[in-house]
């Protein structure tokens, strides 16, 4: 996998009402606030919602006049009318809010899909449902220099799945558990690392090439474990760095800290599985990787990897998504899901790299020509997404 890391001093110096972001839990109110907010044609939804949610005018009651008022009207004729979207929380122009699968009028839960789990680890979830990696961001603006960004990382460049059907080609993750072995690693990036020990297996997977990652899930503990550039000497774990993260919670890292990622971002939240694929649906972003990175980082990132200032270069965290006009006609069901995932969830900037390199993980069952379908997509099918806000739950 193409990817360049910087070393020493670069490492360490490491809504509009267009918008309509309700799964920001921002642009539209809470059912509470709807009610509490002024309703000045007096047809049960708040001014703001009307504005945000419906793009009906809180003048006019009947705002199409034809004879059907604004808040019993079914924009996405998914049987629930704008005043029972209001009070639920859900997105009235959108059958399924939160893209899981269930329409709104029978989910009892509509503005969450379920977080993303793990094969053998189903006991866990990867991240709470209320992660940015885990909420949707089609509905939010886009950023006044997204245009600029794009071009930077290649508005010519062609998607590229950087991963395979072939053993190697792909960052590989494993499930373990309390009876894994725990070892003593040694850091070159100490002041920056978690200190172990680490549950590493005897055998354990390991990305081909410099990066050399390794990725642990303890099932039983429900905590992630990366390593970057592990290797073994002498029966003795070293690494270039190493971060732990708790999947219950929303911690991120300290500020400026790396991670096994350049970004200091978990990587296996953002790694296309071959479960997914078979299930029909991607619940979360896409880890991604540009040439040329900022000396600058955005939420949810917390680390940077280069040297240079220049603000026509992405900082690392920026969410880009596929544009809602993007083509998807004679796309393959998988080649499908992994498009409307980008269109739903995006992809987060996470390491230097080669432009447009998607990453996921190894498996003989994937189909590779499945993801030479994705080529037709460059640069100009994507735009940069304005997160401000777009933060963790609690």
């Amino acid at each position: 996998m193409a990817s360049s890391r910087g070393t020493g001093g670069t490492r360490r110096a490491r809504m509009s009402f267009a918008a309509l972001a309700l799964l920001v839990g921002v642009a539209l109110p809470s059912p509470a606030a709807a009610a509490r907010s002024h309703d000045m044609d007096r047809d049960g939804l708040g001014n703001a919602f009307e504005q945000t949610a419906t793009l009906t005018n809180p003048r006019i009651g009947d705002t199409d006049r034809d004879g059907v008022r604004d808040g019993a009207e079914d924009p996405d004729a998914d049987g629930l009318s704008n005043l029972a979207e209001q009070a639920a929380g859900s997105h009235p122009r959108l059958a399924d809010t939160d893209g899981d699968g269930v329409g709104d009028a029978t989910d009892p839960d509509p503005t969450h899909a379920p977080a993303p789990v793990i094969p053998g680890a189903e006991g866990c979830t990867v991240f709470p449902v209320t992660n940015v990696w885990n909420r949707r961001v089609d509905t939010l603006p886009v950023r006044t220099d997204s245009s600029t960004l794009i071009g930077s990382i290649g508005r010519d460049k062609e998607f590229h799945m950087d991963f395979g059907s072939y053993e190697g080609y792909g960052i590989p993750y494993q499930v373990v558990d309390s009876e894994t072995p725990r070892r003593a690693v040694t850091f070159d990036y100490d002041d920056e690392s978690d200190p172990g020990p680490y549950p590493i297996p005897d055998a354990p997977l390991i990305e081909d090439g410099s990066d050399a990652h390794i990725l642990m899930l303890d099932k039983d503990a429900c905590r992630l474990y990366e390593l970057y550039g592990a290797q073994e000497v002498d029966g003795a774990w070293e690494a270039g760095s190493g971060a732990q993260w708790d999947l219950d919670s929303n911690a991120l890292r300290p500020l400026d800290w790396t991670s096994a990622d350049a970004a200091g971002l978990p990587i296996l939240p953002g790694l296309v599985r071959y479960d997914e694929l078979a299930a029909g649906r991607i619940l979360h972003a896409l880890r991604f990787t540009a040439p040329v990175t900022r000396k600058a980082y955005i939420y949810p990132a917390r680390h940077y990897a280069s040297s240079s200032t220049s603000t026509s270069l992405p900082p690392m965290g920026l969410r880009v998504r596929l544009k809602a006009t993007a083509n998807l006609t004679g796309l393959s069901p998988q080649a499908r899901v992994i498009a409307v995932a980008l269109q739903r969830y995006g992809m987060i900037l996470a390491d230097n790299g080669s432009p447009w390199y998607v990453s996921g993980m190894s498996d003989p069952r994937f189909d590779d020509d499945v993801f030479h379908e994705l080529d037709r997509f460059t640069g100009a099918d994507l735009e940069a997404v304005n997160t401000t806000g777009f933060v963790n739950g609690p």
